[in-house]
């Protein structure tokens, strides 16, 4: 089967493209359909990241592996494309470059029958120019006001004093060697 995907960058303008790759081929075969389609150079660094319907982010499926123990975590090439999208789950982020965020958002729109003589994967349509640069993201959360509220003591500048002259600290002196 041929899995068709949309790949949307998440900009101002309506820039996507259409792909057309097999059911059996890997995230990291969908990854270099990806940048060869929008034209990047295949040289930085990228993950997928499963999401749910809403394109909440979840799980970061990374190229490399960046775990502690080599060979525990795994990374694109471990995962067929039917592993992780079918009819009902059709959702997933795509982030190229962690220092400019290209960031997409790749949609299972098809599930087709393979046609005879064509070569997979394939750029089946290209809509809108890729911009210099990547929108700037705001990785804040949107509840940071709240958490911060959750922890506020109270305390002041004028307070920071209140362990001035208390005998349960004892000074060790010695000043050189923390310099």
């Amino acid at each position: 089967m041929v899995y068709k995907f949309r790949a949307i960058l998440d900009a101002e303008e309506d820039i996507f493209r259409d792909i057309a790759i097999l059911e059996d081929d890997t995230l990291e075969d969908l990854h270099n359909a990806i940048f060869n389609s929008f034209g990047f150079d295949g040289l930085e660094v990228a993950s997928f990241y499963t999401c749910d319907e809403t394109w909440n982010q979840e799980d970061e499926i990374p190229l490399f592996d960046t775990g502690d123990i080599p060979g525990e975590q795994k990374t694109m090439s471990d995962y067929k494309l039917s592993d992780l999208l079918d009819d009902e789950n059709t959702k997933i982020i795509y982030v190229y470059d962690f220092i400019n965020m290209w960031t997409f958002l790749v949609e299972l729109a098809a599930i087709e029958e393979q046609e005879a003589g064509t070569h997979y994967p394939e750029t089946l349509f290209s809509h809108g120019e890729m911009p210099d640069e990547a929108i700037e993201k705001n990785f804040e959360a949107d509840n940071a006001d709240d958490y911060a509220n959750d922890y506020e003591d109270g305390l002041d500048e004028d307070d920071l004093d209140m362990f001035e002259g208390d005998s349960n600290f004892e000074d060790f002196g010695f000043e050189e060697n923390w310099n």
